[in-house]
């Protein structure tokens, strides 16, 4: 969602610079040449098209409807392409400590590739819950809670004000050990 802001806000600020620069355009025209119907856009024309139309005319509510649900969409998109951090402790009053989850889930990816029996781990983190899918040197059950007894050991090392759900998978490594 925040990649879709990233290239919405240039897109739109390019529109509006544009717009400023043709109506910009259009007032210096204007000026010099009173007369005129408009150098690039016929806006007299359309004056007079405008005057006649009336609110309650049906192009006129569906180009209402359609910049209402066009604001709707890009409010929406703009609210949920918020950061979603992780709340941490706060070592004294009136001071607020976050963390990202890519963080949390390299501290958590760290501490279960360290571990003797796992090949390799792919980690997934948020302020709700962890995800860790390890991919393990032995076939025996071990593997899975001792990935399980790391990841809830670094989750127990850091000041989480909330302690998210973990979900461990193992899979037997195919590749050499």
């Amino acid at each position: 969602m925040r990649v879709l802001l990233r290239v919405l806000a240039p897109l739109l600020s390019l529109v509006v610079a544009a717009l400023g620069v043709l109506v910009v355009v259009e007032v210096v025209a204007a000026w010099v040449d009173p007369a005129s119907t408009g150098l690039l856009v016929p806006w007299s024309t359309w004056r007079e098209s405008l005057s006649t139309t009336l609110w309650t005319a049906g192009p006129v509510l569906w180009i209402a409807i359609g910049v209402g649900v066009v604001g709707l969409i890009l409010l929406l998109v703009g609210l949920l392409a918020r950061r979603h951090d992780i709340t941490l402790r706060s070592p004294s009053e009136g001071i607020t400590v976050t963390t990202a989850p890519r963080v949390l889930a390299r501290l958590v990816g760290r501490r279960v590739r360290a571990a003797d029996s796992v090949a390799g781990a792919t980690v997934t983190a948020s302020a709700r819950k962890v995800t860790v899918r390890a991919q393990t040197r032995d076939a025996g059950g071990d593997a899975r809670s001792d990935v399980r007894t790391r990841v809830d050991e670094v989750l127990g090392e850091l000041p989480l004000t909330r302690t998210p759900r973990v979900s461990v998978s193992t899979t037997g490594s195919k590749g050499p050990q």
